[in-house]
């Protein structure tokens, strides 16, 4: 059995991308649009740029699996409970290997939907990094500070923000297509509306507003992160259920690799709540 490409079908008026610094990032605080997309019919795209690896690299930490592994484990079977709506059976991913700007990313294609994970060293809340990934992050890397940013597994590097943020560009032109209209959800990097977030939500949002400037027919839809766990619940009813049931999927796949989950803090903090802007391009 194969998958079910999107391309040669009528082609979309418009294509979703879920940017996210970490795997569970877009079930947390982009969901459940993210769900409704899916079960729509939507070109959904979701981009992880991180490992989310906690700075253990490509390291297990004393478990069966690399966390990095566990949590794109618990991302993509997310993306499957939601493409497998509706009485359809699973069908079998895509795995592919492109080139955006010169570097080689891994697309895993799911009826339409996309994945990619750019595996990018996981900087810590505030942006410092690791010592065990010597200290590298996306902050420190926008500011210059690093030269040079490679992923965990060694599959590609950037010289320079310029260069990670030309690959979005080329990943984003290439995965829209012939759409005339996108819609880009990203954390809301404005410290004012969204404070207190994880530095790389921020810098993550930055690269994707870089690589959006001047693409026609872009809507931007900014998500709070951390923040939201402060403001009343506004997801009841079917919404809640859908926000849950995507993030205890997550969860399971995260468990099924051998690392632990903390259901109980994102149910109190997230789980309930979903909080965003729209800001239109082009």
């Amino acid at each position: 059995m194969t998958g079910e490409p999107v391309s040669g079908k009528a082609a979309p008026q418009r294509a979703s991308f879920y940017f996210s610094a970490h795997e569970d990032d877009w079930q947390l605080f982009m969901n459940p649009p993210a769900f409704r997309d899916v079960l729509d019919g939507v070109k959904c795209v979701f981009v992880h740029v991180t490992a989310g690896d906690a700075g253990l690299g490509s390291g297990n930490g004393g478990r069966k699996h690399p966390l990095y592994l566990a949590r794109e484990v618990g991302a993509e079977s997310a993306i499957r409970f939601m493409a497998d709506q509706d009485y359809r059976p699973p069908v079998e991913k895509i795995v592919t290997a492109v080139a955006c700007n010169g570097h080689a990313l891994r697309r895993i294609t799911y009826r339409n939907t996309v994945a990619y994970f750019l595996r990018l060293p996981d900087g810590n809340p505030e942006g410092t990094g690791y010592p065990g990934t010597g200290n590298r992050s996306l902050k420190l890397f926008a500011e210059g500070r690093i030269g040079t940013f490679a992923a965990i597994d060694g599959s590609t590097s950037y010289e320079g923000w310029s260069e990670l943020v030309a690959a979005l560009r080329d990943l984003i032109t290439m995965e829209r297509g012939p759409a005339p209209a996108i819609d880009l959800h990203i954390p809301d990097p404005d410290p004012a509306i969204n404070p207190g977030d994880h530095a790389d939500h921020v810098l993550t949002a930055k690269a994707v507003l870089d690589a959006a400037k001047g693409l026609a027919g872009t809507r931007i839809i900014k998500h709070l992160g951390y923040a939201s766990g402060s403001k009343p619940e506004n997801l009841f009813g079917e919404e809640r259920d859908m926000k849950c049931a995507v993030f205890a999927v997550t969860l399971a796949g995260v468990l099924a690799f051998d690392h632990e989950t903390a259901w109980r803090h994102y149910d109190r903090s997230f789980v309930g709540r979903n909080y965003w802007r729209a800001l239109e391009f082009g």
